[in-house]
């Protein structure tokens, strides 16, 4: 019988993963390689086991973040150099390298990203075929509803499993002894204060999630509209609105940012602008400077990856682009800065907070462990559970190697 989630765990059938019976012939000629990333490892290192049991120390030629990890196959690095980070993955899964905790490996990655260049990138005919099915899963209207379909409508009693009782699936904000769910409402919170948000402000929210900026902007007075093109998120924002009381002040559409043309007072996003799409920036510009009023104001919470890795990033797919949102490509910020300042648009007080968003996916994925533990995430397979604890590990460990950051931005419609 078929589980949910099937469709993310099996996306390999359109990603080259480096699986070849040339591949299987030339893996043992592949431990050069580990030669090749003991010279690059800049800062940090791996405590390694090759597959025939010796260890070997790879790397630390500075401090940094330290891995332990264990090579069962060299088909892992066949896997790693062929098809990047897809590859990798798809070596996990396969049992062809284990790690006691995988995060500081994803950090020491990222952080020796531009000391590695193409180590951790599909090549050739791999890169190609990823980067053609990664284009076919292009967020064009007609294609965007199904990607978000592909994550969001897992069920929302998926995500309330593992999620803050806000249900708020973006980085939390923390300071000092925070909850995760007192983290998550000082993010809302400090997004709407960037908005001046207060009795009468018609607030338009791009990707309004499942419902807590538009209550919280709605409690202040706000007149909210918020956009979605998942049906589960839309069922839920709608039953906690009735529930709090609010319906009169929010309305929740299934609708394409791209459809809008009307005229609101202020604008937010919350990690939405990374499932656009990098040919998309612009359609996604054009609707806050076509809806925003003169003087009026948008509060983007995004996710960007460093600009010096951005070129060969956006040239092939990697493991979240493959697997877990199709269609989606982290920012590069100064060129979409560039294309805002374009549409009259200011770029204004910048905060980034990348660890908040390393403790926050640590949290999550504590929780996640729980749910499993306790029999509350039924319908999905071990083989989708490992999918999603590698994803949220993954993720964890690129902030915490400081390559890619979360950071909250003011855009004025000048």
């Amino acid at each position: 019988m078929a589980t949910r989630g099937e469709h993310l765990v099996t996306a390999d059938r359109r990603f080259a993963t480096g699986d070849s019976l040339l591949g299987r012939l030339v893996a043992p000629a592949f431990a050069r390689l580990v030669d090749q990333l003991d010279r690059r490892l800049l800062a940090g290192g791996i405590e390694g086991t090759l597959p025939d049991g010796s260890p070997r120390r790879v790397g630390f030629h500075a401090p940094g973040h330290v891995a332990v990890v264990r090579l069962h196959s060299w088909m892992a690095l066949v896997r790693l150099a062929t098809a990047g980070s897809v590859g990798w993955y798809k070596a996990w899964e396969r049992g062809e390298w284990s790690s006691p905790d995988p995060v500081p490996l994803f950090a020491l990655f990222m952080a020796n990203a531009t000391s590695l260049r193409g180590t951790a990138r599909a090549k050739g005919p791999m890169r190609w075929m990823s980067a053609l099915a990664h284009r076919l899963r292009d967020n064009a209207p007609g294609q965007a509803r199904e990607n978000i379909a592909a994550h969001y409508d897992l069920g929302n009693d998926f995500y309330r499993e593992w999620l803050d009782p806000s249900m708020t699936y973006s980085s939390a904000l923390f300071e000092g002894g925070d909850t995760l769910e007192a983290a998550q409402a000082r993010k809302v919170e400090a997004l709407l204060d960037r908005l001046d948000i207060g009795e009468g402000t018609r607030l338009l929210e791009i990707g309004c999630g499942w419902g807590s900026l538009a209550i919280a902007a709605a409690r202040r007075g706000a007149i909210v509209t918020g956009l979605t093109l998942s049906t589960e998120q839309k069922h839920w924002a709608e039953a906690k609105i009735a529930e709090a009381g609010l319906a009169d002040r929010i309305a929740i559409r299934l609708q394409d940012y791209r459809d809008v043309a009307e005229r609101f007072d202020a604008i937010a996003s919350v990690e939405m602008v990374e499932a656009v799409g990098q040919r998309w920036w612009p359609a996604y510009l054009d609707c806050l400077a076509r809806n925003l009023v003169p003087g009026g104001r948008a509060a983007l919470q995004y996710i960007s990856i460093d600009h010096r890795l951005f070129a060969d990033y956006s040239r092939s797919a990697d493991f979240i682009q493959a697997y877990i949102f199709p269609g989606g490509c982290l920012l590069d910020e100064p060129s979409f800065a560039a294309l805002a300042a374009a549409r009259g648009l200011s770029w204004d007080d910048r905060h980034g907070f990348g660890l908040d968003y390393a403790e926050t996916l640590k949290a999550w994925r504590v929780r996640y462990d729980a749910a499993v533990a306790a029999g509350r995430l039924d319908g999905f397979s071990e083989r989708f559970h490992q999918l999603w604890r590698y994803y949220l590990m993954y993720c964890e460990g690129g902030f915490r190697g400081r390559g890619i950051d979360v950071a909250q931005v003011t855009l004025a419609r000048v």
